[in-house]
């Protein structure tokens, strides 16, 4: 082991969190509670203060969490300098796509701005953005050596992929990180300084890897996804019921993982991350033919949906336009209030621009967000006589199923939510 490997190995060393998000703030609670101080700096003062008061805008983190955090050694700030006190950083900034579905490195450029601006030897500095294989050697490294320090000697660097699941019982602690240094010493190092930080680690031979890693997990999602999704529409056409065939493909012990179809794709990840890897290889002049149909019948899962409501509606004599249809959740999944890149939110702006009166139940994501997307909320008590059809768009735990189609004419489950909860009813149409 090298005397930096064994330093942060054996000594309480100090972390540095760059943007203080969905990963940033649970990777930094997570470090506080094993007993290393952390620095945890965001480009937004007012996130800043938010924080500093205690409330903390992630579901995974709760207040008390937060507080706990504060008190024994999370140090918040706006001020990149602060980071200096850092031994090793962690970037934890948003990558989103752009406009033509093309990586948008801007946050992460700028984080390794603020890299070059406090970098300082024996430093560690670990990307966890999601990105295209490549960047953390092309962005990083430059960053982190262009002021005279020598890599491997001075300064350390390696990618480490977010796992971030929102919602679920395994908290970030618990997940398995992958990690992979820009060359051997530095993952040595970065391996050092992880399993002070998460129960298990599992080091590769590159950050190429472990960034394609990422990739790969959520591809195979989206993948998958897509593949159930055109089944879904192929059993309707047979008029077959998806979800017996995947219950029945289920009881195989072997050979066989489920997948469950939707009104499309949601979240920071799934529509997201395989564009990244699709890039990368337009790059290198090859074709990723799986990533390109799972995203095309995945992206047009929202309008299959809204025309699945249209035929619905039709069998009854009603029309799309004028009708009040109700969304039942906007959440891109179950249980939790994160509604990015949510299918459900488009399915319900294709039914508004064909002419229905939308809106919008969600006892998890709220009334105050619904509102932000311009869609009428229903509060979970509220009367729900009068709309035409309701459309199971999120299978939310909290929802009352039964009470929603004792009372709406027709119901539309995309979800399956109705045979998960064994709930028959005659007014329920699967997707």
């Amino acid at each position: 082991m090298s005397d930096r490997a064994r330093f942060f190995a054996e000594a309480t060393w100090t972390g540095g969190v760059i943007g203080l998000g969905y990963v940033g703030l649970p990777l930094a609670v997570t470090m506080v509670a094993r007993g290393l101080p952390v620095v945890g700096f965001d480009v937004s003062e007012q996130r800043i203060a938010d924080l500093a008061s205690g409330r903390s805008p992630i579901e995974d983190v709760a207040d008390a969490e937060l507080a706990d955090a504060i008190a024994n050694g999370l140090r918040l700030t706006a001020d990149p300098d602060e980071l200096a006190a850092a031994d090793a950083l962690f970037l934890c900034v948003p990558s989103p796509l752009g406009r033509h579905r093309e990586p948008d490195l801007s946050f992460i450029t700028a984080a390794a701005a603020t890299v070059e601006r406090v970098v300082r030897p024996g430093m560690l500095i670990s990307l966890e953005s999601t990105t295209y294989p490549g960047t953390t050697d092309d962005i990083l490294v430059p960053a982190a050596t262009r002021g005279g320090l020598v890599l491997d000697q001075d300064v350390y660097v390696a990618f480490s992929p977010e796992r971030v699941n929102p919602g679920a019982e395994m908290k970030t602690g618990q997940i398995p990180k992958v990690v992979g240094g820009v060359s051997d010493i530095s993952t040595l190092v970065a391996r050092a300084a992880y399993e002070r930080v998460v129960d298990s680690v599992y080091p590769v031979r590159s950050a190429k890897t472990a960034e394609m890693a990422k990739l790969l997990e959520n591809t195979y999602r989206a993948v998958n996804i897509g593949l159930i999704n055109e089944m879904a529409q192929l059993a309707h056409e047979l008029d077959i019921d998806i979800w017996e065939v995947i219950d029945a493909a289920s009881s195989k012990p072997f050979g066989f993982q489920p997948f469950f179809p939707g009104p499309g794709v949601g979240g920071h990840c799934i529509p997201l991350d395989p564009q990244f890897l699709a890039w990368r290889a337009r790059e290198a002049n090859f074709a990723t033919r799986f990533i390109d149909l799972a995203e095309q019948v995945n992206t047009r899962m929202p309008f299959y949906t809204a025309d699945r409501v249209a035929a619905a509606l039709n069998d009854f004599g009603l029309p799309v336009f004028g009708t009040a249809i109700l969304g039942v959740g906007i959440a891109y999944k179950p249980d939790v209030g994160d509604d990015r890149e949510s299918a459900s939110i488009e399915v319900l702006r294709v039914l508004e621009g064909r002419g229905a009166q939308i809106a919008v139940l969600d006892p998890v994501v709220g009334s105050e967000r619904i509102a932000s997307h311009g869609f009428r909320p229903v509060a979970p008590g509220e009367q729900i006589e009068g709309f035409a059809i309701a459309v199971i768009l999120t299978d939310h735990a909290r929802l009352d199923l039964e009470r929603i189609s004792d009372t709406v004419p027709i119901v539309l489950d995309t979800r399956g939510a109705y045979r998960r909860a064994g709930i028959a009813r005659d007014n329920v149409v699967p997707l």
